[in-house]
C-alpha cells in the first residue's frame, strides 16, 4: 500500500486526525505523523504513535529513530536528514487540520517546524484540509493564501459547514470526516488516467421542499440518484466535487464534499456561494417551481379547508448563468413530459444560458425519478444526442463525456 505523511497543526479538530491515522493504518497504508508544537496542546504525540506504530516528529532538529522509513519498510544504513528523508519517501502528504497560521506559513514558504520544512521538501502530491473558525476561514488573507497554494498544485479539501468548536457558532470551517479525508488521499494515490485533476465541479441533486405549514410541503419525486451518480463519475475523473443535496437520503460518494439544503431559496443561496469558484456546474436538482406565498406558523386543520396562493421560486440556473465568468461550463437538466419535449429543452438551453441541457422524458414511468435507470437526450447548440436506457452511472459517464467533447480537450474545461 501507500506511504502517507500526515501533518497535524494546532486546532481542536486535531482529534479527528487520530481517527484518520487509524483508518489509514487499517487500510494497510504506512503512516508517519508530523506535528506542530501547538498541535500537541490538543492531542498527544503518544496517541498517534500508538496508532501508527512509528515515532511522531515535531522539531526539524529532532532525530528520527526510524531514519525516514515508514512502517513496513526497511531502514537505511545511514542517518539521513529527517525532514528531507520523510518527504522523499512519502507517496502523499496531507496536512489535516491545516490551521490558518500553518496555511499562511506554507503559502509564504516559511520553514520553522518539522511539518513546514517537510512540506517544502515534498515532491509527492500535497493536500491541505483547512479547519478553523468560519470568520478566520473567510478572511481575505486566508483565502488568498489558499489560492496561492492551489496555484502551486496543492490540493485544498474544502471544509464542511456546521457547528463549530466555539460555543453557539455555526459556519464553514469544520474539518471533514476522516473517511472523506482518507478517500481524497487514496484518490490522489490512484494510478491511471485522472483527466479532471484540478477541476472544481459543483453538482446539485434531489428535489426541494417548499413549506405550507410546519408539517406539509410542496415537493417532487426526485431522489437525487442522478446527481449522486454524476458526483461519483466526476470524482473518479479526479475532480474536486461539491454536492448540494436537496432532501437526498442517499449517501454522497467517497471524497465528495456535501452541503444539505431543503428549499429552493436555500439551494439558490448555497449554489450562489459555490459557483464563483467552480469550473463546471451540473444542475441536476429539481427545484420546485412554486412555493406558498404565505407559510402558516401552525399546523393547518383539515376541517378548516385549504386555500393556497402560490408564487414562483427563484430561477436558479438562469441566475447563476447570468454571473458566469470566462471558462465556466453550465449543464442544465429538463424534466419534460412527452410531446415537443426536445423543442422545449432547446428553448431552455437558450433562455437559461446553458452550454448543455440533459433532457429527461418523465412520461415513461420506468425511468427518471426514483428509478435506478434512465434514458436522456443531450442537447447543445448544434445537436441532439440520445443516450439509450442504462444505469444512472452509465448515463452520468455519457454526460461527462459529452461535456468534455464540447470543449475539445477533456482534460481541461477551464
Amino acid at each position: 500500500m501507500a506511504r502517507v505523511l500526515l501533518g497535524v497543526s494546532g486546532g481542536i479538530a486535531a482529534y479527528k486526525s487520530l481517527e484518520l491515522a487509524r483508518l489509514a493504518t487499517l487500510a494497510g497504508h504506512g503512516v508517519r505523523v508530523l506535528m506542530t508544537e501547538t498541535a500537541t496542546r490538543f492531542v498527544g504525540a503518544a496517541s498517534f504513535e500508538g496508532i501508527v506504530g512509528a515515532p511522531v516528529l515535531i522539531s526539524e532538529f529532532e532525530r528520527d529513530p526510524m531514519r525516514g522509513a515508514f512502517p513496513g519498510d526497511g531502514q537505511p544504513g545511514h542517518d539521513p536528514i529527517g525532514h528531507l528523508e520523510l518527504a522523499a519517501n512519502c507517496d502523499a502528504f496531507l496536512v489535516a487540520p491545516a490551521s490558518a497560521n500553518t496555511i499562511a506559513k506554507l503559502a509564504g514558504g516559511l520553514a520553522d517546524s518539522m511539518l513546514t520544512t517537510s512540506f517544502l521538501a515534498c515532491s509527492a502530491p500535497r493536500l491541505l484540509a483547512p479547519a478553523m473558525n468560519n470568520r478566520m476561514y473567510g478572511d481575505a488573507a486566508t483565502q488568498a493564501n489558499l489560492a496561492t497554494l492551489r496555484e502551486r498544485g496543492v490540493a485544498v479539501i474544502e471544509p464542511d459547514e456546521g457547528r463549530l468548536a466555539s460555543r453557539g457558532e455555526h459556519g464553514r470551517g469544520r474539518l471533514p470526516d476522516p473517511e472523506r479525508l482518507l478517500a481524497r488521499v487514496e484518490a490522489t494515490l490512484t494510478t491511471g488516467e485522472r483527466p479532471w485533476d484540478g477541476l472544481r465541479v459543483l453538482i446539485t441533486a434531489g428535489g426541494t421542499r417548499e413549506p405550507i405549514d410546519p408539517v406539509r410541503f410542496i415537493g417532487n419525486r426526485s431522489s437525487g440518484r442522478m446527481g449522486i451518480a454524476l458526483a461519483a463519475a466526476a470524482a473518479r475523473r479526479g475532480a474536486e466535487v461539491t454536492l448540494i443535496a436537496a432532501n437526498v437520503a442517499l449517501p454522497a460518494p467517497a471524497g465528495v464534499r456535501r452541503i444539505d439544503v431543503e428549499t429552493a431559496a436555500q439551494l439558490a443561496r448555497a449554489a450562489g456561494e459555490e459557483f464563483g469558484k467552480t469550473h463546471l456546474l451540473l444542475m441536476a436538482a429539481a427545484p420546485a417551481d412554486f412555493r406558498a406565498s404565505e407559510v402558516a406558523t401552525g399546523k393547518l386543520q383539515r376541517q378548516d379547508g385549504l386555500s393556497l396562493r402560490l408564487e414562483p421560486t427563484e430561477d436558479i440556473l438562469a441566475a447563476l448563468a447570468a454571473t458566469r465568468i470566462s471558462g465556466q461550463t453550465i449543464v442544465g437538466f429538463a424534466a419534460e413530459h412527452g410531446g415537443e419535449a426536445a423543442e422545449r429543452a432547446r428553448d431552455k438551453l437558450t433562455r437559461k444560458g446553458a452550454d448543455l441541457i440533459v433532457l429527461n422524458d418523465v412520461s415513461d414511468p420506468t425511468i427518471g425519478f426514483e428509478s435506478e435507470k434512465n434514458a436522456v437526450t443531450l442537447i447543445d447548440s448544434t445537436s441532439d444526442t440520445p443516450v439509450p436506457l442504462g444505469s444512472k452511472d452509465a448515463i452520468a459517464d455519457a454526460i461527462l463525456e459529452k461535456v468534455a467533447q464540447l470543449h475539445g480537450d477533456r482534460s481541461k474545461l477551464a
